[in-house]
């Protein structure tokens, strides 16, 4: 909801600066928790691959596909990363024999997924648009897959991982400024406040809470996660907004809770220890 609000609000999809706020944010946390970043070339290596394709490329393409696709597609959309992390982890042989439980709760998650937003009303499905936001989603799960197999569970605390992934990215995100098109117009109070609660919240703080459950939960978990923010969202637009929930929406809640509940319904290695200085 922020990036559309940004973007119709004067930003520009490549000058939308949340890489900048939330590296600003977790390096903040970083410091005051004495984490220091990673020194070695080899890390910082594997940093700029997992932030290219984590949050450089995905939010590019997000800021373009959402010009042209109505929110709620976007929204499904976005939900099927935790499919392509399945494929993706099936395809490297890093999900050992899931189960069919496990299975049943991803596709039932999507599912909520679409009982919620109800794409088939909305306009955009088939566009360009929603290739590019497909896109996105796909590329969501590649990073995940290649950070849980280069940097989590190393020397390196999941905090200070977060914030030099995040710094990596907004220095490619500004390599990229001279190729952005030019913003619309004069950004908006609204649009304003819109990317510095994406920037600070929704990538700062929610990406380091990511690369937490990754480090103990793997990539295909992490990846469900974005079947909740759905529910997180709606949920808010009846308690702020007084938005109305219909049963269809309602009955797409308790789907994905379902779904999600079952997909923890997993087999657990022996437990990773992390350091945390």
């Amino acid at each position: 909801m922020e990036r559309v609000v940004a973007l119709t609000g004067g930003l520009s999809p490549i000058t939308v600066i949340r890489c900048a706020l939330g590296t600003a944010v977790l390096l903040a946390l970083a410091y005051s928790a004495r984490q220091g970043l990673p020194r070695d070339r080899a890390t910082w290596g594997h940093l700029i691959v997992a932030a290219f394709f984590c949050n450089a490329l995905p939010f590019f393409l997000f800021g373009i596909g959402e010009q042209t696709v109505d929110s709620s597609v976007a929204g499904v959309l976005n939900a099927t990363t935790p499919l392509w992390s399945l494929l993706i982890g099936l395809a490297l042989g890093t999900e050992r024999g899931i189960r069919p439980l496990r299975l049943a709760g991803l596709l039932l998650g999507f599912a909520g997924t679409l009982l919620i937003f109800a794409p088939w009303q909305r306009s955009g499905l088939t566009s360009w648009g929603a290739l590019v936001l497909l896109g996105a989603a796909a590329s969501y799960a590649v990073a995940f897959a290649y950070m849980a197999r280069h940097l989590t569970g190393r020397d390196t605390a999941p905090l200070a991982l977060s914030a030099a992934q995040l710094l990596a990215a907004t220095g490619l995100t500004t390599l990229a400024l001279p190729t952005a098109p030019a913003a619309p117009g004069v950004p908006t109070l609204t649009a304003v406040t819109a990317v510095v609660i994406l920037g600070t919240l929704g990538t700062g703080v929610t990406f380091h809470l990511n690369y937490r459950l990754l480090d103990d939960e793997g990539p295909t978990t992490t990846a469900t996660v974005g079947y909740l923010l759905p529910v997180v969202s709606v949920t808010l637009g009846a308690i702020v907004l007084g938005e109305q929930l219909s049963s269809r929406v309602l009955a797409g809640m308790v789907i994905v809770l379902i779904g999600v509940v079952m997909t923890r319904g997993r087999e657990r290695g022996p437990a990773r220890r992390v350091r945390t200085a």
